[in-house]
């Protein structure tokens, strides 16, 4: 399956998401850039971390805004796979792909960390490669990643299963509500998660627990030895 990574000035976590994606796929990703109207056809469209546009009005607000949205947005419409990493999942909220909002953590400082992540449901093309309620690894690096959302939103995404991951065992870095770390749209193809999967995908990163969901995203079979 082929991936493409959109671009934004401002993305600054784009390189990790290329390697992690040739490391995974086998081939490098297309690559979009945000003045562009259309996609490449792809399998997964990616939107990487990064402060868009230095984070002006709020964090993703003028990203989700470019001409390449319309075309993320038509993509995602047709059952495409959209991710969205850190600034990517504050664009996606800001374009309305996602519900809810991003805020200042709850500290009001950028945290960098590694936090521990809980699968809040493992039955999605994203995450199943996981266990329900599996414990994974996962580093964040953000400073509007605390997660918010109306009672009747919350309870919807609650009731429906689109929760996907949650901090887990008090590693909330930023005071994200019901300890939400990422969420799905009502389909299940948009994913928008403010940890870095990219980040924990080599046994040179400590960690390989980031790899599984872009294996189950890009539908990576395994082959037996």
């Amino acid at each position: 399956m082929k991936a493409c990574v959109v671009l934004f000035p401002g993305s600054n976590r784009d390189r990790d998401m290329i390697a992690a994606l040739t490391s995974v796929a086998g081939e490098p990703p297309h690559l979009a850039w945000h003045k562009d109207t259309a996609l490449p056809d792809c399998d997964l469209i990616v939107l990487p971390g990064g402060f868009s546009h230095g984070d002006y009005l709020r964090s993703g607000a003028i990203a989700a805004r470019a001409p390449v949205m319309n075309a993320v947005a038509e993509a995602a419409q047709r059952g495409v796979r959209v991710l969205g990493v850190c600034n990517g999942f504050q664009i996606l909220t800001e374009a309305g792909l996602l519900p809810g909002a991003l805020m200042r953590n709850a500290g009001l400082k950028f945290v960098c960390c590694e936090v521990l992540l809980s699968v809040a449901n493992a039955d999605n093309p994203f995450t199943a490669k996981y266990a329900q309620d599996e414990i994974i690894h996962c580093p964040v690096a953000h400073h509007d990643g605390n997660y918010f959302a109306d009672t009747k939103t919350l309870k919807r995404l609650e009731d429906n299963g689109l929760v996907a991951f949650r901090y887990a065992q008090d590693t909330n870095p930023n005071g994200s509500v019901n300890d939400i770390a990422g969420i799905f749209n009502d389909e299940g193809n948009v994913l928008g998660m403010m940890p870095h999967p990219e980040n924990l995908i080599e046994p040179a990163h400590d960690g390989t627990d980031g790899r599984r969901l872009f294996e189950a995203a890009l539908n990576v079979v395994e082959m037996a030895a």
